[in-house]
């Protein structure tokens, strides 16, 4: 198979991670102000219980197909074999999981009031595994799934402004955010051929991929627990008001995490293939750089997130949801620990093949989001599930550094790149207070304050040489001459 270039990968990832993150942005802002605080609850409720019987569907089987399928993607033959062994075990699991949602729904009172949004985004659980994205992660093919994506996402954003005008219509909301990913998937199940011939075939051997799968499936789980739980808990525990009101700071939180974490997906593959043929410099190398890329942008986007939160907020969803600032302040920072911990867990330990020690890390994680929540929620509300965020997410990240160095170590100078980026922050902090002085605005406050920051911050870097932005220059340098 043909090489393909990394930076093209992971600018094409990063374009279909933008486009995933501007479909909420554009939406958003519309559907809370056109729903109900409760209704965009009750969606964001009914949106929590759905992704645990996704993952029951899922298993462990993209991440475990992504690490092994690389071997085979220049076999043909080989390749087809494997990804129908794969696919019969996510058909499987699919019928299992709607098995349980059906008794689960009927047998838990508070969920009757949720059956028909719930029975709407269980349709995705279908989709989802016919969609077959692995194939095209094994394949790289980025320019594809970027192309899919901005045909569904614009189909999708018309849709919701011709269909969903009262707070009654959150349920077609549902629907339609259904159909953004079940139209890709249909795409992704026919386009599949050009791979391989995708078919249910329970007589192939699959039991040599369970164990592993299930591993990875274990450790999916908690995660997904410490990640979904704080909404479901509060759903319990809480209100619909409450819920509407963390929805939105966690809506922002992921919107930004989504957006950082498109440069790991795309290296994802590639580390996993230098890993398994022992090309530890090359891999070193790669892994180092990605290291440096987050630091530089992982910390600016964590200052900026606590400083104008109040702005964000008021942007994104209006008035109504202004209590929403504090809960996005603390899961701010837990951006830092979770996408630093994404890199040891998903870029480290898993191509090293060290998936319980995953396992292990992530049950605690979750096991203390839990905990946390239970204690915390009837006096600290939606604030009290960012905190244990922040919890999980920093034991996740303790824990995969602490194993994940001893297998590899960065290359030298990622110290020094840390207090460059650290000296940006502080440039950004002074930014954002000068322009908060003259009272302006919200919208105002927030596009100055961007600006003003980007290029406060972009000199802090050049003047103190951090290696990211002086490799850059090299670089280009280099192409200018030949």
């Amino acid at each position: 198979m043909k090489k393909k270039s990394l930076g093209l990968n992971a600018l094409l990832n990063g374009i279909r991670t933008v486009l995933n993150t501007l479909f909420p942005l554009i939406t958003f802002p519309y559907i809370s102000r056109v729903l109900s605080v409760e209704n965009v609850g009750k969606y964001n409720f009914a949106l929590s219980v759905i992704q645990y019987f996704l993952l029951i569907a899922a298993l462990g089987i993209s991440t475990y197909a992504v690490r092994e399928g690389t071997k085979f993607r220049d076999d043909k033959k080989k390749f087809s074999i494997f990804a129908n062994e794969i696919f019969t075990i996510n058909i499987i699991s699919t019928i299992i999981a709607y098995i349980l949602l059906v008794f689960t729904v009927a047998a838990v009172p508070k969920f009757k009031d949720y059956a028909v949004i719930i029975a709407v985004f269980s349709i995705e659980i279908l989709f989802t595994t016919i969609g077959t994205e692995w194939i095209y992660s094994i394949y790289e093919e980025y320019a594809y799934i970027t192309i899919r994506s901005i045909i569904f996402k614009v189909i999708s954003i018309i849709l919701l402004f011709l269909l969903v005008k009262k707070p009654d219509d959150y349920i077609v909301y549902a629907g339609i955010t259904v159909f953004a990913n079940a139209g890709s998937n249909i795409l992704n199940f026919i386009h599949a051929k050009k791979y391989c011939s995708l078919k249910f075939d329970i007589g192939l051997a699959l039991k040599r991929h369970l164990k592993p799968i299930m591993i990875i499936f274990a450790s999916t789980v908690a995660t997904t627990i410490y990640i979904n739980s704080d909404t479901t808990m509060l759903g319990f525990m809480g209100t619909d008001f409450e819920v509407g009101i963390y929805s939105v700071s966690s809506k922002i939180y992921r919107i930004v995490k989504q957006m950082l974490a498109a440069i790991l997906i795309v290296t994802i593959p590639r580390l996993s293939l230098l890993m398994g043929q022992k090309r530890i410099e090359e891999y070193k190398n790669i892994l180092t750089q990605i290291f440096n890329v987050l630091v530089m942008l992982v910390f600016p986007s964590v200052t900026g997130l606590i400083l104008l939160s109040k702005e964000v907020v008021l942007l994104i969803s209006g008035k109504e949801y202004i209590k929403a600032t504090g809960s996005l302040k603390l899961l701010s920072i837990a951006l830092i620990f979770c996408i630093f911990g994404w890199i040891y867990n998903q870029c480290v330990l898993i191509p090293a093949r060290k998936e319980k020690i995953v396992l292990i890390a992530t049950l605690v994680s979750a096991l203390a989001n839990i905990a946390i929540n239970f204690v915390c929620i009837p006096f600290w509300r939606e604030n009290a599930v960012a905190f244990s965020t922040i919890v999980a997410e920093a034991i996740m990240m303790l824990v995969c550094v602490y194993v994940g160095r001893k297998i590899v170590r960065l290359n030298a100078g990622v110290a020094y790149n840390i207090c460059t980026v650290c000296a940006g922050c502080i440039g950004i902090w002074m930014s954002c207070k000068f322009v908060k002085h003259f009272s302006l605005s919200s919208i105002a406050t927030l596009v100055l304050s961007i600006l003003l920051s980007c290029i406060v911050y972009g000199m802090c870097l050049i003047l103190m040489r951090n290696k990211v932005i002086w490799a850059f220059f090299k670089k280009k340098n280099k192409s200018e001459l030949h």
